[in-house]
């Protein structure tokens, strides 16, 4: 995932955090042993995945993936199965690059 950006959303940032504040909450007050104040507890954490949600139906969350960009995904995919790294393609395919002292010398056989 560390090629996307998988949850660094507005949308995604403030559920997180109100989700968190939840828990420390309902955390504080079961060890007080106050009932009411565990429940409200979790009805912040609650309350965070709905702001979430809410936030990232208004647009400050992750867009949709296209149908176009799914393909090309899908074929980056295929290829790399295809061609692993580390595995060489075909030789006729590879461009064949020389140095400047294997080009002089290839000029100077040619021209004897």
């Amino acid at each position: 995932m560390a090629g996307t950006s998988h949850g660094h959303t507005p949308a995604a940032w403030t559920g997180v955090t109100i989700s968190f504040i939840g828990f420390c909450i309902a955390g504080v007050f079961m060890v007080a042993a106050n009932q009411p104040g565990f429940w409200a507890g979790i009805g912040v954490v609650l309350l965070g995945g709905v702001v979430g949600l809410a936030m990232k139906a208004a647009g400050l969350g992750m867009p949709k993936e296209s149908a176009a960009m799914a393909e090309a995904r899908a074929a980056a995919v295929r290829q790399q199965i295809e061609n692993p790294a580390g595995t060489q393609v075909r030789p006729e395919a590879q461009p064949q690059t020389q140095g400047p002292a294997q080009a002089q010398a290839q000029a100077q056989t040619q021209a004897v």
